[in-house]
């Protein structure tokens, strides 16, 4: 059964956009990198409180020092918000470009999990790592999931293992046992 949310920010609105919204978790993970969990996972719903809605096109639409503006307007969404806002609206162009704005599609229309993989590693700042995460909380936390998924999810603690508040704060301490392994 999926989730209705995914608690990775601590902020009830942000966690619920995080499951209802697959490129507010897509934009969490490439944010997710010298800042917190939580900072990363909230870029999301900063996003639609600062833009009106998040939207792909959108995004990959606006000039960059225009988008660069709302990702560095305080609070920041990231310790470097102009190559954050960059590398998102690169992203974004991507999806529009070869997914028709729609990031489900990178999953729904991949062929099996290692092709979802590989769809993700083409998005800037998607790693092998959170590539592999993505498909594990797909599989896990929201019931979707392309052949093969279960191979691929990390045998290393990842988001795929965060499932409370509690798991997050191990996760983030480095003391968080993977899901397959409890």
């Amino acid at each position: 059964m999926a989730v209705d949310t995914l608690p990775f920010t601590g902020d009830p609105d942000a966690d619920a956009l995080l499951a209802q919204d697959p490129l507010a978790l897509v934009i969490g993970f490439i944010l997710d990198q010298r800042i917190t969990v939580p900072k990363a996972f909230s870029a999301g719903r900063a996003l639609v409180l600062r833009m009106g809605r998040l939207d792909a096109a959108l995004i990959a639409a606006t000039p960059l020092p225009d988008l660069e503006a709302v990702f560095q307007a305080k609070p920041a969404l990231h310790r470097f918000p102009r190559v954050m806002a960059k590398r998102v609206q690169g992203m974004c162009a991507i999806v529009v470009r070869d997914h028709g704005g729609d990031v489900r599609r990178i999953w729904t229309e991949a062929a099996n999990a290692l092709d979802c993989e590989r769809r993700l590693c083409a998005l800037p700042g998607i790693s092998p790592f959170k590539a592999r995460s993505i498909i594990g909380i797909l599989g896990r936390r929201l019931d979707i999931r392309p052949d093969g998924w279960e191979a691929l999810i990390p045998d290393e603690p990842s988001m795929a293992d965060v499932v409370s508040p509690e798991t997050l704060r191990a996760y983030q301490l480095g003391t968080l046992v993977p899901e397959a392994r409890r």
